[in-house]
């Protein structure tokens, strides 16, 4: 509790010192704030107008990496930003303050158990990139192999877990304050996000992803994946192929050497999708900092992917449901989207389905028949925000990742051809992606995937027919035992019930037999008793002996 309270007071400290103060609209604070807690924030104000994306870029890079992630994704969005902000978050891709080369050759030594000069042939002290989890040099294998090593900065875990501590108070602080914040499922949120960045800090992790992501594109014309060598990857070091390509948000770069812009958004909209859908893993870090573009073939460009530390995975229930919205989006069934939500039980049961469609319809309608400049998704997604609040729509943490990569392609799709009619170019995929589903391929797919299983019990079959006629032969003989035995008990309830006013008459005459040896004559009888013992014996009759 002190050192989350320390580092709790540290980013106080830093939002004054930087004064990102100066971000918070005083006119727009309630009366009693603005001349309470606004007149002292004003105090130094316009001097500290100046440079304030500068100012909010280094606040985030001295609170460290959780701060410069968020960063990082904002610098994406430069429909929400203006310029002079923007440029500056864009320098946290690759270029935070890196610490000193020799303590990442100590790093690399302790890793690979031997000297820098043993392992390499070459290697620069000065780092190549900066980021926030890690630094990368340049080197050479004593193979001659250019490539490059990847160090995770020391001590970077110990404030990544302070950090998270802060996180997972202010989540349960949230989830307590309102009904708003339970929906919100931030606890949840945090856990994912926990999850997703302390595996960013085991490098051994994030080259089996690359592995696996190169594997997925092997011969494919749109995504590079550089080769990791294994024999010098280890948790905190990773060696893999130096590439060559223009970094994709060098926009300047990639039109001198004639780029096709519009294939090029294209191809990232198509690579995600691929990735999504088809492989069921995708690179869930798209930012510019991580994504290069091979020019070679200008009108057909090839990305190159780096950076496979956070990747993101959907299994078929929720790949097949994220693709029938999608279509049914792209096809203006908001009838079917609202439908599908009450389905997947993101909203309640009870939901009125037709007073949620009207709320999508009018909300997503805007969206259609335009190019992505003319889209404000930012005012789409406040909309969204509305009618989930309406309708008690829950946030789904499994897919927390998947709309953070949405909101990367979006914004670099923005970047590189403002035209791009998003919608468009992914609705063909996903047409394609669920006709697969259902159709002659996928039966084939599935037949092929479980043969190995049916010829593997193919030798066991006799028996297990064998044993199941056996079993079925034994339970038809019980099953003809317990039906004798019913009609059994039905012949002697028939028969007993036959007997019954016999052993009643006998039963009365030794009633009568007694009443006459002690002297009780029936004429003595009350007519009350007479009465009672006339219904005493109608009941009897009617309860036993009327069948």
């Amino acid at each position: 509790m002190w050192k989350s309270a320390t580092r709790f007071l540290r980013i106080v400290t830093t939002v004054l010192r930087y004064r990102l103060d100066t971000f918070i609209p005083i006119h727009l604070l309630p009366w009693y704030l603005k001349y309470t807690v606004g007149a002292l924030l004003s105090i130094g104000r316009k001097k500290a107008e100046r440079n304030r994306g500068e100012r909010l870029r280094l606040a985030l890079e001295s609170l460290g990496p959780i701060f410069v992630k968020f960063g990082q994704i904002l610098s994406t969005r430069r429909d929400l930003l203006p310029d002079d902000i923007a440029d500056q978050l864009a320098r946290l891709q690759d270029r935070v303050p890196a610490f000193p080369g020799d303590v990442a050759c100590k790093i690399i030594e302790k890793e690979l158990g031997a000297n820098v000069e043993d392992i390499f042939q070459e290697f620069d002290r000065t780092p190549l990139a900066s980021a926030s989890i890690a630094q990368v040099h340049t080197a050479t294998l004593k193979s001659g192999e250019s490539v490059v090593v990847k160090v995770i900065r020391p001590n970077i875990e110990k404030t990544i877990r302070q950090d998270i501590k802060l996180l997972y108070m202010l989540a349960h602080f949230v989830a307590k304050a309102s009904a708003d914040g339970r929906r919100l499922r931030p606890v949840e949120v945090v856990q994912d996000y926990e999850y997703t960045i302390l595996d960013e800090l085991d490098l051994a992790k994030e080259a089996a992803n690359t592995g696996l992501l190169q594997r997925n594109f092997t011969d494919s014309d749109l995504l590079y994946v550089p080769q990791i060598y294994w024999d010098y990857s280890r948790r905190n070091v990773m060696v893999m192929e130096r590439i060559s390509g223009i970094p994709v948000a060098d926009i300047p770069a990639l039109r001198r050497q004639n780029v096709n812009m519009k294939v090029l958004a294209e191809r990232g909209v198509e690579i995600f999708f691929t990735q999504v859908f088809s492989h069921s893993f995708f690179h869930a870090d798209m930012h510019p900092g991580n994504i290069f573009v091979d020019p070679s073939n200008p009108e057909r460009p090839k990305y190159i992917a780096i950076d496979c530390a956070i990747m993101g995975s959907l299994d078929e229930a929720d790949k097949n449901y994220l693709a029938r919205n999608l279509l049914a989006f792209f096809k203006r069934d908001y009838r079917m989207v609202a439908e599908l939500h009450v389905e997947s039980g993101w909203v309640p049961k009870g939901t009125p389905v037709h007073a949620f469609e009207s709320a999508i319809r009018s909300v997503c309608e805007p969206m259609f028949a335009k190019p992505l400049k003319e889209i404000s998704f930012g005012q789409v997604l406040l909309g969204l925000f509305q009618t989930a609040r309406r309708f008690n729509m829950e946030v789904q943490p499994q897919l927390v990742l998947l709309e953070k990569t949405l909101l990367n392609i979006e914004g670099l799709g923005r970047q590189l051809y403002p035209d791009l009619d998003l919608w468009v170019t992914a609705k063909p995929f996903l047409e394609r992606w669920m006709n697969e589903q259902v159709g002659p391929r996928r039966l084939f797919d599935e037949v092929k995937k479980q043969a190995p299983d049916w010829a593997a019990h193919l030798p066991q079959i006799p028996n297990l027919v064998f044993s199941t006629m056996t079993h079925l032969s034994q339970q038809e003989a019980r099953m003809r035992e317990q039906t004798e035995a019913m009609d059994h008990l039905r012949k002697e309830m028939r028969r007993s019930r036959r007997n019954m006013p016999f052993k009643l008459l006998g039963l009365l005459a030794m009633g009568a037999a007694w009443i006459t040896t002690d002297n009780i004559a029936l004429a003595h009888l009350a007519e009350a008793d007479i009465l009672s013992l006339a219904l005493f014996l109608g009941g009897i009759y009617l309860l036993v002996l009327k069948p």
